[in-house]
């Protein structure tokens, strides 16, 4: 997207590929899962955005297949798209690390679908927990454990908190919310392990007094329906838990593999590709990667964060790569300009690492709201977020608290039809 809008004014046309209509920003997808924020909020129609764009034209479809002698990629409709310059631009998605089998019990949070089907579950675990007069199965439902303690992580964590001991505090009569159990988990020794220790430290305290239980150096070595099994050390144990998220590692889109086949170009263990400093691929100057596909380092060797900051920049230096090449220039190699890191850990607290600058606490969440707002694309949905967070903030309330089903159980029940 940020490609695309940075060549309006260039002499070419350009073609926005996505099996998606719209654009999401992926940061705020776990506010979506927590029920803080509805979908619409941090999704916008591509058509819309792109609609005074003349160079730029939309195909609502999904590459199944590209052939770089021919210069064209296929469609699974069969459609054929040529091309003088391509960017791929496809993410990544999450990575079981050799146990896909967990993917149904410990869902992960990519896209909206995921955001919804994650708030469902929570949703649904404290109205199954009303429901249930057994302490013992009260008390699983009323477990949450989010496995992978990065940036994902630890926001679900903290709203999962913030959502038992605050929003649901007078909903519900059986029991009292904020007896849930909310588990963070990871394999590393600490917290945002990619963050400097001290900010670690301070996001760890901050999810203890949410009532977030912390627990590092541990490993999972099963998930079932109604309990994970964990390891630490050489002590092996069962929790009873339904609601076990997951947010430890990714996987590159099966386009990054697609390109090795047809390229010859070198993936990483988790399917990135490895790209050229200007985020081209080995004998395909043609060919650009950019974002979480990508794999590049920065000048102390150290692999660039799959943020979307990353994403952005590297968006805005292809395009500008693309128009130098019209001209008969080249650019100097692509420098990753870090803006800084930041996770929200709930209500008033965040951890920022600005290099040389560091804040938490409030501070820190305010810097984290800016940058996400105007990181947003298109006013209106800056708008409808700034109007939403400063009503949950004053309500303590989650407004798309909402309860959808998926395809499967719609399927199996009949369509309810009021009177």
């Amino acid at each position: 997207m940020f490609a695309t809008q940075a060549l309006r004014r260039a002499p070419l046309t350009v073609t926005l590929i996505d099996r998606r209509n719209f654009h999401l920003f992926q940061p705020l997808l776990y506010q979506v899962a927590t029920g803080g924020l509805s979908p619409a909020n941090i999704a916008a129609p591509l058509r819309n955005i792109l609609k005074r764009q003349q160079n730029a034209r939309v195909l609502l479809g999904e590459v199944v297949d590209l052939d770089p002698p021919a210069r064209t990629v296929r469609l699974a409709d069969q459609t054929t798209v040529e091309y003088d310059a391509l960017i791929v631009a496809t993410g990544v998605s999450h990575n079981y690390f050799g146990r896909d089998d967990w993917s149904a019990r410990a869902p992960g949070l990519k896209t909206i679908e995921d955001a919804t089907e994650i708030r469902r579950r929570i949703l649904l675990a404290f109205e199954n927990a009303e429901l249930t007069r057994d302490p013992a199965a009260r008390a699983a439902m009323l477990t949450f454990v989010v496995i992978g303690a990065g940036p994902t992580g630890v926001e679900l964590a903290g709203a999962l908190a913030e959502i038992a001991r605050d929003t649901l505090r007078h909903d519900f009569r059986a029991f009292d919310p904020a007896d849930a159990t909310i588990l963070l988990i990871d394999a590393a020794d600490r917290v945002l392990p990619g963050y400097p220790p001290d900010l670690s430290a301070k996001a760890k305290r901050s999810l203890q007094q949410l009532g977030v239980t912390v627990r590092t150096a541990v490993r999972v070595l099963e998930i079932q329906a109604d309990k994970i099994t964990l390891q630490t050390g050489e002590h092996v144990a069962d929790l009873a838990a339904h609601t076990v998220l997951w947010a430890a590692g990714v996987r590159a889109s099966p386009l990054g593999a697609l390109l090795a086949r047809r390229t010859a170009c070198t993936l990483d263990r988790v399917g990135r590709v490895l790209v050229n400093p200007d985020l081209t691929i080995p004998n395909h100057p043609e060919i650009r990667v950019i974002g979480d596909l990508a794999l590049l380092n920065d000048e102390h060797g150290r692999p660039l964060p799959g943020v979307a900051d990353v994403a952005m920049q590297q968006g805005r230096y292809a395009a500008r790569a693309i128009v130098a090449e019209l001209h008969g220039r080249t650019l100097p190699p692509f420098r990753y300009r870090h803006k800084g890191s930041m996770a929200t850990i709930g209500r008033a607290a965040a951890v920022a690492d600005f290099g040389r600058v560091r804040l938490s606490g409030y501070l820190a969440w305010l810097a984290w709201l800016f940058v996400h707002l105007i990181n947003l694309i298109g006013f209106q949905s800056r708008l409808l977020v700034l109007l939403q967070w400063a009503g949950n903030y004053i309500t303590h309330n989650r407004a798309a608290r909402l309860i959808t089903h998926d395809q499967s159980e719609r399927e199996m029940q009949p369509e309810s039809r009021s009177s």
